[in-house]
């Protein structure tokens, strides 16, 4: 092998080192390999939207290549989340019971405990289990449990910055506001993460609606802010990159 061609491996191999794949089909291509690893990515969405789906395919992708992962949620019990899996192929209880998946029910209503647990616990925890894979659902949900924007923000900075300590690759979930697709609920998750992934409904002209998806923001990264059709199958989410919104 030349000089250049053994220059030029190298990058690629370490490209690809740096990538993280989504599983989701169409969308590690938009990206070129996937998303950088140790990122912490943020998918909004409205209800319906794929937000959930997108968060398990991430993390059984994960489990496929041999990784360990976290699952924490603020909405769904273990056993829903495991059926939800189950609907799309996804057999989570082999992970659980090897210990390569731990699924975390935490409790909206108790909030002082949650907010503790997450700041004191979270980051020990992704050390010691060896997961490389992290997601929440949904930081909208957390975010909720602090009392104004000046601590939302310093506590969501603060998870962050606590998360990339880990090197674990990171997905959040986070509705949007009911008058503004392009912005979460609360208006911050979007500054605080370093990239992000928008999932809409698209109204046609004819009245059909269709998804669609925008990765808007994704730093270290060049990637195309075209909108691109997905679909929700009975394998998860498909992004038809080859294709135009209409």
């Amino acid at each position: 092998m030349g000089e250049t061609a053994a220059v030029e491996a190298s990058a690629a191999a370490e490209t690809a080192g740096d990538r993280v794949l989504t599983g989701i089909d169409g969308l590690d291509e938009l990206l070129g390999g996937g998303v950088p690893r140790g990122h912490v990515i943020t998918v909004m969405g409205s209800f319906g939207t794929g937000k959930t789906t997108f968060a398990l395919q991430f993390l059984m992708q994960g489990l496929i290549n041999g990784e360990k992962g976290i699952f924490i949620s603020l909405e769904e019990d273990v056993d829903s989340v495991v059926a939800n899996a189950a609907s799309f192929g996804w057999d989570l209880r082999t992970y659980l019971r090897e210990k390569k998946l731990h699924i975390v029910k935490l409790e909206p209503a108790d909030a002082k405990t949650t907010v503790t647990r997450i700041k004191s616990e979270l980051p020990e925890f992704i050390r010691k289990s060896g997961a490389t894979r992290v997601a929440i659902d949904s930081v909208s949900l957390l975010n909720m449990m602090f009392a104004d924007d000046a601590e939302r923000r310093a506590r969501l900075f603060g998870l962050c910055q606590q998360l990339r300590s880990t090197g674990a690759t990171c997905v959040f979930t986070a509705e949007v506001k009911d008058d503004n697709p392009r912005s979460s609920r609360d208006g911050l998750v979007e500054y605080v993460s370093d990239g992000v992934i928008g999932l809409k409904f698209n109204e046609r002209e004819n009245g059909e609606v269709q998804l669609v998806l925008q990765v808007i923001k994704m730093r270290r990264l060049r990637h195309p802010r075209s909108i691109k059709p997905y679909s929700i199958t009975d394998e998860g989410l498909d992004v038809h990159g080859d294709m135009e919104v209409f």
